[in-house]
Formats: structure tokens, sequence, C-alpha cells
């Protein structure tokens, strides 16, 4: 094994880190690094942890947005309304707002406009 680790080489290292840090704080280093070592192993546990329960959480559908009763004011006089004041657009489903009528996607909430009988 070429890069296995050798009793002579662990001794090189701990010579190395004593003439480095000096023989009193080395348990210092050691205590510190010990530390560092378990609160990192109890964060990632408590990200796995908090991971798995997202996970097996149930997918909720989103509530269904009921559109306003009348549009707003500011709707009436849109583009998309003739001269006789009859909307000529196409209304939104989900969020009531009066679009154009060659658009296919509403403005405000991005939602497929349903298709005009012809």
């Amino acid at each position: 094994m070429p890069f296995a680790i050798q009793p002579i080489h662990i001794i090189l290292i701990i010579l190395v880190a004593i003439l480095i840090f000096g023989a009193s704080r080395l348990p210092e280093i050691g205590r510190s690094l010990g530390k560092g070592i378990s609160e990192f192993r109890k964060g990632t546990k408590e990200a796995a942890e908090g991971f798995k329960e997202e996970v097996s959480k149930p997918i909720n559908a989103p509530a269904a947005v009921e559109p306003p009763a009348s549009p707003a004011p500011f709707q009436a006089a849109s583009p998309a309304t003739a001269s006789s004041g009859k909307p000529t657009g196409n209304f939104c489903i989900q969020c009531g707002t009066l679009n154009p009528p060659e658009a296919h996607f509403c403005a405000s909430c991005g939602a497929k406009l349903p298709e005009k009988a012809a």
C-alpha cells in the first residue's frame, strides 16, 4: 500500500505539532477539534432528520382561488371593452381579470384562459 499511514508518519506529525504549537497547547487544540467534529456530526444528523421529515409530509393541493363577484372598475374601461360597454375579452377563471380577446394567458395570475367558441 503506497499511501497507508504508518506509525512513523504519526510520530512525525505529532513531533511537528509539538514544535509548532507547543506541548501545553496540544490538549486544548485536541479538545476544540473534538468539539468541532461532534458539533458537525450533530448538525448533519439534525439536517438529515429535518430532510426526512419534510420528504415524508403529504403534499396538499393548493386551495382554489375564487374569482371576485364583479371585476374591478378599472377593468371595465380596459381596451378589451367594446364601444357598447360590454366586455369583449376573456375573463380569467382563477382571478376574474378581464384580458384582451387575443390573450391566451391571464396578465395578472398567468393562468391559461378558456378558449372562445368560434
